[in-house]
């Protein structure tokens, strides 16, 4: 099971994002704060969960949870000031969303941009290992697969209800076969399907 929380002396919110390494849509984060003594058998990384699992937990963590919120940063913002950037900007306004004040925040993950004058933690993997940012993770995760499967109607060749906008080599061929929707990323470039994606300004994207 999960850590309930990093410190027990300030109120805590766990964030994380969602959508970092994919091809066309928005990147998606959200923050949590969670009662001390909140525990759930299965809350884990949104990665290692099926979807209906999720879908259960997201449910949970909104009834349950002390706060939460999730924002967005659209496609057009990320070519603007890269994805980096727009993974910490997402989280920001997560932050921003929140009902009640955090004093520490908690970050999966080994960057992030301070938010005002609050402390961070980064922790690598913190999904696994945390119940607020594993939290965070099923709301960014869910909230961005949701917005997927609404637009993927209108530009059904890039199979968008399958793979919600990640490189997976059907996507990237029916990219180099039809060229960008008005979805896309237009920094992010996909030269062959064999090939690993790469942005122009950040080179460390999580294909996952």
């Amino acid at each position: 099971m999960l850590l309930p929380y990093y410190q027990d002396v300030f109120v805590e919110a766990g964030c994380d994002e969602a959508g970092r390494g994919c091809l066309a849509g928005p990147v998606f984060a959200a923050a949590v704060i969670l009662p001390r003594d909140f525990a759930h058998d299965i809350l884990t990384d949104s990665k290692q969960l099926k979807a209906e699992e999720r879908a259960g937990l997201r449910t949970f963590i909104e009834k349950n949870a002390l706060a939460w919120a999730v924002a967005d940063v659209d496609h057009e913002e990320i070519d603007r000031i890269n994805i980096l950037n727009a993974s910490f900007l997402a989280m920001h306004r997560a932050l921003d969303m929140l009902s009640m004040r955090p004093e520490h925040v908690l970050v999966d993950g080994n960057r992030f941009k301070k938010y005002g004058e609050l402390a961070h933690t980064c922790v690598v993997k913190g999904d696994g290992k945390y119940f607020s940012i594993a939290a965070a993770s099923i709301l960014a995760k869910t909230y961005r697969d949701e917005f997927m499967q609404k637009i993927a109607c209108l530009h059904p060749e890039y199979e968008w209800h399958s793979n919600k906008g990640y490189p997976t080599i059907k996507h990237r061929n029916a990219v180099l076969k039809h060229g960008f929707s008005p979805y896309h990323r237009k920094t992010f470039r996909v030269t062959d399907p064999q090939m690993d994606l790469f942005h122009s300004s950040d080179a460390d994207i999580e294909l996952v």
